[in-house]
């Protein structure tokens, strides 16, 4: 099952109409995940802590099941301070703690160990993945 918002899923940005780099890694990687949809709750662009978190997998099988994973996407800018692929993919993966994007799992049940969070960072055909 998958739970959105096409509003934020397309390659515009709503408030400006201009194409997201972003938008595009996030949809590639929202369709191969579609995939685990029988272990997996997978969720996207959904309220989490004090924004919108990217992607969120969430495992059906609380008990047993592998751990909870939220992604975050973001595309190398040097208007960011970004002076490599892993600054980005830093950056990232920074934006999941920093904006407690885990608020929803932990309040599910989930303990902070089984919540494996991942930042992604793309540039060109490059990505790096930070956890």
């Amino acid at each position: 099952m998958v739970g959105h918002q096409l509003s934020f899923d397309s390659g515009l940005k709503p408030s400006d109409g201009k194409v997201q780099p972003e938008n595009y890694f996030h949809g590639l990687t929202l369709g191969m995940l579609t995939c685990l949809s029988d272990a997996y709750r997978l969720t996207s662009n959904r309220e989490g802590g004090f924004g919108r978190y990217d992607v969120c997998l969430e495992p059906l099988d609380r008990e047993d099941g592998p751990d909870a994973c939220i992604f975050e996407f973001e595309v190398f800018s040097e208007k960011e301070g970004d002076k490599s692929l892993e600054d980005t993919a830093r950056r990232a993966r920074q934006q999941i703690d920093d904006r407690k994007y885990d608020t929803e799992l932990l309040a599910r049940g989930f303990s902070k160990n089984r919540i494996r969070k991942y930042g992604m960072g793309f540039r060109g055909k490059e990505v790096l993945i930070i956890r």
